[in-house]
């Protein structure tokens, strides 16, 4: 037996399940084949239940400061078994929260292993039996997984990838993390904030290498100071686990190697598109480095076939990809949306202290040959930070010096993954510097920063 629709979306990830979702609203008869989890990575074993586990670990480093807030609290102690639990139910609860959405909007879902077979065809395997699928339009959110190290792949026993990393065997006593980009930080930030020994190794010269110079130099040094040792510059040479631990050997900037033994090791150095055996080749379509190619809204170089998320191009984000399956319903429906301008689409890392940015950094928009302005507010200054007990941190804007666009921002401190939101407001909507200064921000708020940082752009800052 054949089903048919009017769009077959392969992946019900962010990305997969929202384009199935405006899919129906829009009047599309679709379904959704997912091999795994309803949610994906991101809800199941991504950004949702990590931020669970990093908002134990806040909660944790809060009562062992009990002190600094006028409080007290004895025999402070976490138990990493119920840290884990409180983070699985979490994830479960949003699983069935997809699951209902899906049964609200009348989207079918087919659970097992899709693959394109023809273009409009797609078969679904689960338990040696086959099911033919059949529609105009099919939409790849397939996703992405951790990348291995060739010559030491996970074990899950003493070498882990995120997904382990967030069901841990035990609690790590000394952890060793390989790459800090925003998966090893954050997990760096969650197990030092535990209690472990932790050491980060970063091959680049800075770690959160992708944001502004200025952040990651603030970054590194507030991580340190928690105790953490950074190595940049830094690549591991060997990796083998034992019945007890991780001997691994690392090549510092000097070129200098030192052992080290660990209790664990989390490897968070890239991803891997999933395209493996779901029909790309059979089909003709293009690849670069492993990632489908797309144009603007999200179609592939075959008719019919679309493309969004992880498995396409960066930057590699949940939000990226829901909004990319908005634009490609609708175009599929026979919509007219806006295409993505990659450069409005904020990052967000969730460690302590929080990291966000949008948009060019100074370097970035120097090198692309503008005039620019900086401003730069310190969280010292701000009154709601100080109360607060987050006086660490600041915020960075660069502005065109010739038409007042502002080309980036970047933050670093308590909340900035939500203070975000308000710059990239103002980027997509090409806003300008007198836009921002004329604005008037709430009393007492960490907001407040945002604008004395552009009124510090323009020499205008009223608190410093």
């Amino acid at each position: 037996m054949v089903s048919n629709y009017d769009l077959i979306v392969l992946g019900s990830g962010p990305g997969g399940y929202v384009a199935a979702i405006r899919a129906a609203q829009l009047g599309l008869k679709t379904a959704i084949v997912e091999r795994e989890n309803l949610g994906g990575i991101c809800l199941n074993w991504g950004c949702i239940p990590t931020k669970a586990l990093l908002r134990s670990a806040e909660i944790y480093h809060y009562m062992q400061h009990a002190g600094d807030y006028g409080l007290t609290a004895s025999n402070i102690s976490a138990d990493i078994d119920a840290v884990v639990k409180r983070s699985r139910g979490v994830a479960k609860q949003l699983n069935q929260g997809v699951t209902h959405l899906m049964k609200k909007n009348k989207i079918t879902v087919h659970m097992g292993d899709g693959k394109l077979t023809a273009p409009g065809k797609l078969s679904v395997t689960k338990d040696g039996k086959v099911e033919e699928l059949t529609a105009k339009n099919i939409i790849i959110a397939t996703g992405a997984r951790a990348r291995d190290l060739p010559f030491a792949p996970a074990d899950g026993k003493r070498i882990w990838t995120y997904r382990h990393a967030m069901v841990p065997p035990e609690m790590p006593k000394k952890l060793l993390v390989i790459g800090s980009g925003a998966i090893g930080i954050e997990f760096a930030s969650f197990y030092n904030d535990m209690g472990a020994e932790v050491t980060v190794v970063e091959m680049m010269d800075r770690i959160v290498p992708v944001e502004d110079a200025d952040v990651s130099t603030f970054l590194e040094k507030s991580l340190k100071k928690q105790g953490m040792t950074i190595m940049t510059g830094a690549g591991v040479e060997s990796l083998k686990a034992t019945a007890t631990g991780v001997s691994a050997a690392i090549k510092g900037k000097d070129g200098t190697v030192v052992n080290g033994e660990y209790s664990h090791c989390i490897v968070a150095i890239g991803i891997v598109p999933n395209t493996e055996n779901i029909g790309l080749e059979a089909l003709g379509i293009t690849t670069t480095k492993g990632h489908i190619d797309t144009d603007p809204m999200c179609r592939t170089n075959v008719p019919g076939i679309w493309a969004i998320g992880d498995v396409t191009a960066p930057p590699w984000l949940a939000h990226k990809a829901s909004h990319e399956g908005v634009i490609a319903a609708e175009a599929i429906a026979g919509g007219h949306p806006h295409a993505m301008d990659p450069k409005n689409i904020p990052g967000c890392t969730y460690c302590h202290p929080q990291v966000a940015s949008v948009g060019l950094t100074e370097a970035k928009a120097k090198e692309a040959g503008y005039d620019v302005k900086v401003g730069n507010f310190p969280f010292i200054g701000n009154g709601k930070a100080i109360a607060l007990g987050e006086a660490e941190g600041f915020i960075k804007t660069v502005f065109d010096a010739k038409t007042g666009e502002l080309l980036g921002a970047h933050m670093v401190g308590a909340e900035v993954t939500e203070l975000i939101q308000g710059y990239t407001i103002g980027k997509t909507a090409e806003l300008v510097e007198a836009d921002f200064m004329h604005t008037v921000f709430p009393h007492p708020t960490l907001s407040e920063m945002m604008h004395e940082s552009v009124l510090g752009a323009y020499g205008k800052m009223l608190h410093m």
